[in-house]
């Protein structure tokens, strides 16, 4: 069986955080799924998770992912290091598996890398092969040594390299491929004689070079699939890299992004050929584009789905759904639970929350509506409220196909127009309106001479 321990345990100091470092965000998605999902997505088929800080808020994040949890102890009495680590998953392990270690701030590492990682080293039949990779700048690695035959030999880690040990640059990755009997046989004996009194993984490879074991090197050449996150700075290395392959993958599958650098897209978020999405756009979460769409810019879009050849200028939308050929902004606001028809105009300085809004509606701009049901064809006119709240509680307005309210309406909730009724401008609605009527609720002008 194959199998991954990921290290996930580390308190992440240098992140200056309350949150733990594993759940920090790439691209919109926890650091620790990324790893979790290259795994399943490489065919493993248990992943045991090494949890220490932050235990409790890691597993609720990772409830829907199929993974085995185990802690790992902390404090003064315990040596910690990656060994130690390790040694907390590895009664799950059976001496005929095949263990990858990997840690859980390493984000960037690819399905196809870990594939390739684990066929290489059962087709050498090491005991353990080491990920590694060139670094123009190794400083804060460990150091790959190899013979001059190019055999691997040892790890040796910053704080413990000499001098010259330091000048090597191809670093060890941190992600390791282990025989499950060997493993568990180094693990047994490792120790703590180092500069940091931990226990070591590293180690292992000098502990089975002693026994004659086969000790083999796999280097990538994308140094990001094994760079990690030690701080807010290396966070924002990834995340930009990871924004900028987002963002090519979706500009290779047909989306026209005019400015890739000033685009943000969660890796979540799924995009249909031939949209167009122009400079400042945020599209994140669960957000769905069809097909045809011109997004932004400075558009904000958050868990929605938005229909074929709609347009959406300098507005946010959250968690709403937007029909086909519709025409949303500049600077509207769509909040939760809107849902917006096909051929709708929701214009400037319109904010809709909870609310329906038929085919062919509009609503072109400054006005609230909230809590409401709008027909088809209805005309909303500028500066237009649904009076939904009345202190207590929340009250729904009811729109038939057909009708117009006039500007500076205010459709005071619990309130029904019919279809076809009339809204005169300047109406306070407090009452339901008829079928075809025309509503007038507006005192008589007076107008007095000056004295």
């Amino acid at each position: 069986m194959d199998i991954s321990i990921v290290l996930a345990a580390g308190e992440g100091t240098r992140m200056k955080s309350k949150i733990p470092k594993v759940l920090h965000k790439i691209c919109g998605k926890e650091i620790i799924k990324y790893v979790i999902e290259a795994s399943h997505r490489a065919n493993i088929e248990k992943c045991i998770l090494i949890l220490g800080h932050g235990r409790e808020e890691v597993i609720q994040s990772l409830i829907e992912y199929n993974v085995l949890f185990e802690n790992q102890p902390m404090g003064e009495s315990f040596p910690y290091g990656t060994g130690f680590a390790v040694m907390q998953g590895v009664r799950h392990v059976n001496d005929d598996d095949t263990v990858l270690i990997l840690n859980g701030d390493v984000p960037l590492i690819s399905s196809h890398t870990l594939k390739a990682f684990i066929d290489f080293h059962k087709k050498e039949k090491a005991s353990i092969s080491v990920m590694t990779a060139i670094f123009h700048n190794p400083h804060g690695y460990g150091r790959i040594v190899r013979k001059k035959t190019g055999e691997v030999i040892g790890i040796v880690e910053e704080k413990d390299a000499s001098e010259h040990e330091k000048t090597i640059k191809e670093v060890n990755s941190g992600i390791y491929c282990f025989s499950g009997k060997e493993l568990k046989t180094a693990l047994k004996r490792l120790d703590t004689n180092n500069s940091q009194n931990e226990y070591y993984i590293t180690d292992a490879v000098g502990l089975l070079k002693k026994d004659g074991k086969k000790v083999c090197g796999f280097r990538i050449d994308d140094m990001m699939e094994i760079s990690g996150i030690n701080d807010r700075y290396q966070q924002y290395q990834l995340n930009h890299y990871k924004q900028l392959e987002i963002n090519k993958n979706h500009m290779m599958n047909g989306v026209t992004i005019i400015d890739s650098h000033n685009t943000y897209i969660d890796d979540s978020v799924m995009i249909e050929k031939d949209v167009i999405i122009y400079p400042g756009t945020i599209l994140q979460g669960t957000t769905f584009i069809s097909e045809d769409c011109i997004i932004g810019p400075n558009a904000t879009i958050v868990d929605c789905k938005v229909g074929q050849g709609t347009i959406i200028e300098q507005s946010k939308l959250i968690d709403s759904v937007v029909g086909k050929s519709s025409s949303i902004g500049p600077f509207a606001y769509l909040r939760p639970k809107s849902i917006i028809g096909d051929h709708v105009k929701i214009g400037d300085f319109v904010e809709v929350k909870n609310t329906t809004i038929g085919n062919g509606s509009k609503a072109s701009h400054l006005a609230y509506l909230g809590d409401g049901e709008v027909g088809d064809n209805v005309n909303i006119g500028c500066g237009v409220i649904f009076v939904n709240y009345d202190g207590m509680q929340k009250q729904s307005t009811k729109i038939g196909d057909n009708a117009f309210i006039g500007s500076n309406s205010n459709l005071v909730a619990p309130v029904t127009i019919e279809k076809g009724a009339y809204i005169a401008c300047g109406s306070t609605i407090t009452d339901d309106v008829g079928e075809g009527m025309l509503a007038i609720a507006r005192a008589r002008q007076v107008n007095k001479e000056k004295k």
